[in-house]
């Protein structure tokens, strides 16, 4: 959801037809040698002496923690409307806020797991070392276990007060998922249209196994909520337009040209002009390439305003010039090398693309949102066709396994990238999710409070 647009240059080319737009996402396509690992990862700050969400303003602010990193650390600010709302480097990795003052970290193109995993752990020790004097804390869970909507503090970026106003009218839990939920996920390459038609099928069909072993938000208001994975269900009451497991991606004409089609028919949040976001909510972006859109009269969009666009969708998979999997509850930090070791593993092999593929192939598209309503709820316990959710993921690790040995990206020890699946092997071993783990203490040793997750799940 975050980002920093820019101004479309004066002499930027104009783009009258669908056909340009789908070309855009064509120009992704690179050869394998050249595929790479993008890592993003969200994180709720709170002072630790009352657990509280961070404000933007005030010495333990997030406005004052990306200033620390910015003193303290190679990160150039991004301004704002006169607000500090962002951090970049020479690497290519930012550092944004999401509605609510989560912190996330967009990572780097990488070309292997080791450099992702060092990227993270830089990232929380530079992150430490600012909070640890200001008594702040970094927690990693899928959705905000006690404090309510109310409670959250909202950051001063325009683009957010244009999003939280449309999301309360087309669903009901759009503001939880712009304030209190955060996410891991891994960016991804692909080589051809063919190519990405297969890793887009193959990703979207199993995002709910991702979602399983990941479950990690079984609180809301500091009780447990029902769900295992409260971040998954809150995407589905969020806004139908731009969520949801795109049943048109099984279809035998799915290609760029399909994508763009629906991402033309997702309306508007704003297009950004002379610095200033202006709110086109609701909007149509086919009115807008036909030089139609009512608060631009006669302006046709840029490439970079197809790209704004394009952020604003938000299925399970989403294709920009690359993939991202978009299923997964955030959590610490083994885990947030784990998610891409896990899709890496499976998408960038061959071998284990196909027979990952073969596992979901047949299923129809009833059983696939049915899974993808279970699994929130039921975690590894769920099931389609007679095999649970467990039997799944610890074949699926296995392919995965495979294919980053056969990767063959070895750090100084020489130890390959399989490693990084271990926390996932653990949790598809016992069948009991992070969030479970965390219902039995709360049931336990944590007496009824939600309080322990905070010093316990602290980064």
């Amino acid at each position: 959801m975050s980002g920093s647009p820019q101004d479309p240059t004066p002499d930027a080319e104009r783009l009258e037809n669908p056909v340009a737009l789908a070309a855009y996402l064509s120009t992704g396509s690179r050869p394998a040698t050249e595929w790479r690992l993008g890592t993003e990862h969200e994180k709720f700050g709170f002072t630790r002496d009352d657990l509280r969400p961070l404000a933007y303003e005030g010495e333990r602010g997030i406005n004052a923690i990306l200033q620390g990193l910015a003193d303290r650390f190679n990160w150039q600010p991004v301004i704002e409307s006169g607000h500090l709302i962002a951090l970049k480097n020479d690497e290519g990795a930012s550092i944004t806020l999401e509605p609510g003052g989560q912190l996330e970290l967009s990572g780097a193109l990488l070309d292997n797991l080791h450099q992702t995993c060092n990227e993270v752990n830089t990232h929380l020790e530079q992150v430490r070392t600012v909070c640890d004097p200001l008594n702040v804390g970094f927690l990693g869970m899928g959705f905000q276990p006690k404090w309510r909507r109310e409670e959250m503090n909202w950051m001063p970026k325009a683009r957010y007060r244009i999003m939280r106003e449309y999301m309360a009218k087309m669903g009901n839990l759009g503001r939880d998922m712009m304030s209190r939920t955060c996410t891991v996920q891994v960016n991804l390459d692909f080589s051809s249209e063919a190519d990405m038609v297969k890793k887009f099928r193959v990703s979207l069909a199993l995002q709910p196994i991702a979602t399983a072993l990941f479950a990690n938000s079984p609180f809301t208001d500091g009780q447990p909520n029902g769900f295992l994975s409260y971040r998954s269900h809150v995407w589905e009451d969020t806004d139908p337009d731009r969520t949801g497991m795109l049943p048109w991606v099984f279809d035998g004409d799915m290609g760029f040209q399909k994508y763009t089609d629906y991402m033309l028919d997702v309306p508007m949040y704003f297009v950004y002009r002379n610095g200033e976001y202006l709110d086109a909510s609701g909007l149509s972006f086919r009115d807008f390439l036909a030089g139609k859109l009512s608060i631009l009269p006669g302006e046709k969009p840029t490439i970079k305003d197809w790209e704004d666009h394009l952020t604003t969708a938000f299925p399970e998979v989403r294709l920009k010039r690359f993939l991202e999997m978009r299923g997964a509850d955030g959590g610490p930090w083994r885990r947030l090398c784990a998610l891409p070791a896990f899709w890496a593993g499976l998408l960038y092999h061959s071998p284990s693309l196909d027979a990952a593929w073969d596992l979901a192939k047949d299923w129809s598209m009833e059983e696939r949102l049915a899974l993808r309503q279970d699994a929130p709820k039921l975690g590894l316990k769920a099931e389609i066709r007679g095999r649970s959710l467990q039997s799944l993921s610890l074949e699926l690790l296995d392919l995965a396994r495979a294919g980053l040995a056969a990767r063959g990206r070895l750090n100084a020890s020489g130890d390959n990238e399989s490693g990084f699946l271990e926390p996932l092997q653990e949790i598809a071993d016992s069948g009991i999710t992070p969030a479970e783990r965390k219902l039995n203490q709360f049931n336990n040793e944590w007496k009824g409070s939600v309080d322990p997750i905070f010093s316990e799940c602290m980064y």
